[in-house]
């Protein structure tokens, strides 16, 4: 009786995880089509691609160009085609949400929704940059909308990741937070700048030197905030090792993008390589902060838990 109950409990528990683990998957391949999509975008702007198709959301009258088909048009047109892939998945991702609601925890479905917001808004933007004649404030807003969408996403996949922390994280959930928000306040000015064309104009009738400056003088918090997290995780004991890989890629990734934005400055965005190298490596940053913060703030509360029921 023992054994027919207990593999009840079995064949119960894993059909409450095949959902959990079917909606973790579909999260992570949403993200990684996210930041590949958030380069193309990158690299449509700097080609001066972003009127390439000059309607919307057909490009030239057709689903697929062919006649007026080159490496312009392909960038506009293949960016918006990851987008619509994406924005599919989202629905999906929602839809599964709600029918899996009771396999699944209570904020998942609302989380789902929140995200299917985020891309539908996402593709109002992204047709508005192409009637409004890449208007920069829209531009600046397309690109804020998809970092927040890819945040979802990682938070969405970082939560229903299997974890069990040590309880050391100390204040390490809300210094990686700071320094989530200082990087995404970061991005926004980057793609202000970039909207712009903020250094062009600066070097060239030195107009918009303010707002090229604000971004340059803009990388002080979130430098010092996420090299505070890889300190403060180097001096904490007994750190999940998880927490402490996340904190030493952020270090890594800070370094590199701090020296691609020296690059790309120095060379007046010239090299679109790097420019479009720049873009992703400071979404992969955000990501890597949001990630740990994530995690740590799981340790956080776990920990509490613990001490609540002693």
């Amino acid at each position: 009786m023992s054994e027919f109950v207990l593999e009840q409990q079995n064949e119960t528990a894993t059909a409450i995880q095949k959902p959990k683990e079917m909606i973790r998957r579909l999260v992570w391949r949403m993200a990684i089509a996210t930041l590949i999509l958030m380069a193309i975008g990158s690299a449509t702007r700097v080609m001066n691609a972003g009127l390439a198709c000059p309607d919307w959301p057909l490009c030239y009258g057709e689903l697929v160009p062919a006649k007026q088909m080159n490496l312009q048009v392909f960038l506009e047109w293949f960016h918006r085609l990851d987008a619509s892939l994406i924005g599919v998945s989202a629905i999906a991702l929602c839809g599964l949400s709600w029918w899996h609601r009771r396999a699944l925890p209570s904020w998942l479905p609302w989380a789902g929704t929140f995200a299917l917001f985020l891309i539908v808004f996402q593709g109002i933007l992204g047709g508005l940059t192409v009637t409004e004649l890449l208007r920069f404030d829209i531009v600046t807003a397309h690109l804020g909308t998809a970092l927040l969408f890819f945040t979802t996403l990682l938070i969405i996949g970082i939560a229903l990741t299997p974890y069990q922390g040590t309880g050391n994280v100390g204040k390490l959930p809300w210094v990686g937070l700071t320094a989530a928000i200082f990087v995404y306040a970061q991005s926004l000015l980057g793609a202000l700048v970039g909207s712009r064309w903020a250094l062009h104009q600066c070097f060239g009738g030195s107009q918009l030197c303010d707002v090229m400056y604000t971004h340059i003088f803009g990388l002080v918090p979130p430098t010092v905030a996420t090299l505070a997290v890889v300190l403060i995780s180097w001096r904490t004991p007994a750190l999940h090792p998880a927490l402490r890989r996340l904190a030493n890629m952020s270090g890594v990734l800070l370094v590199l993008q701090l020296v691609l934005g020296v690059a790309t400055f120095r060379l007046h965005l010239q090299v679109e390589p790097l420019t479009v190298s720049h873009q992703a490596v400071g979404a992969t940053l955000l990501g890597s902060l949001v990630a740990f913060t994530v995690l740590a703030l799981r340790d956080w509360a776990e920990n509490r838990e613990i001490e609540a029921k002693i």
